[in-house]
């Protein structure tokens, strides 16, 4: 069977995108995790699938690199937003349903921003921080993000005591600016440092902004830029944006066998 497939881009981090609208897709992990694969398969962070859901535009189901049904994306989100578009699914907003629950979006000259679910909680781990953004995250802060290894310090930490089971994603902090930070992040799933997580940076904004009582955040990644912005609550924080851009690299075609 032939499927048509996109290759979509946020700030670096990557994705295979279908309209899986009609649900012929083959929701099979073993072939979702050959497809990711960057030796012999097309290459991506995640393969999402656009179906149909009733009482919103469409629903974004994410698989991670090793084939999983995984926790929300951020830049998977708006790489979906900006294929809807594409597709002709809305106009200027939308509004779609995730594993997370429903999410708000908008495309602006180009430029996609995605609402993403309330934080209720954010828990220190000594200065370390602890939080869910649709996915669970670690922040630390340290001065030297630009030369650690992401993939050595990540992992251990991915793969301590206290996450082992089910699996945290790391980020690694550093303030460059007023209102400015530098972010990498190893994430679980991939189980590599990947160019940008949208998930990620909204975790460090938050954190930032708990420290420094700012309410909106931007962010530089080995991909990209993004920002962040949100309204603080008791305990955590609502209203939250993700910003940036969200491109079509290529279009091709797939053939799977039964």
């Amino acid at each position: 069977m032939n499927f048509t497939f996109y290759k979509y881009q946020g700030t670096g981090n990557d994705f295979i995108v279908l309209d899986n609208r009609n649900v012929t897709f083959p929701k099979n992990p073993a072939l979702i995790e050959k497809l990711c694969h960057r030796r012999f398969g097309v290459g991506a962070d995640g393969l999402i699938l656009l179906e149909n859901h009733e009482g919103y535009d469409f629903r974004m189901v994410y698989y991670n690199a090793d084939g999983n049904e995984s926790s929300m994306c951020g830049n998977g989100g708006r790489c979906t937003v900006a294929f809807a578009h594409h597709l002709g699914i809305f106009d200027e907003k939308t509004r779609f349903l995730a594993v997370d629950g429903p999410h708000e979006a908008e495309v602006i000259d180009g430029m996609v921003k995605l609402k993403m679910s309330d934080v209720d909680q954010i828990s220190t781990c000594g200065e370390d921080a602890v939080l869910n953004t649709g996915s669970p995250h670690f922040v630390r802060y340290t001065e030297t993000a630009r030369n650690m290894d992401v993939f050595t310090e990540g992992r251990k930490i991915r793969n301590s005591d206290d996450f082992i089971t089910e699996g945290i994603n790391v980020n690694f902090v550093t303030q460059t600016g007023d209102r400015q930070l530098f972010v990498r992040t190893y994430e679980r799933g991939v189980e590599d440092e990947t160019y940008s997580c949208g998930t990620g940076v909204t975790a460090a904004a938050l954190t930032f902004m708990v420290k420094t009582g700012l309410s909106s955040v931007d962010i530089e990644t080995r991909g990209g830029r993004l920002s962040v912005s949100a309204v603080k609550t008791e305990n955590g924080f609502t209203n939250i944006w993700l910003a940036g851009p969200a491109e079509r690299v290529f279009k091709g075609e797939l053939c799977i066998e039964n």
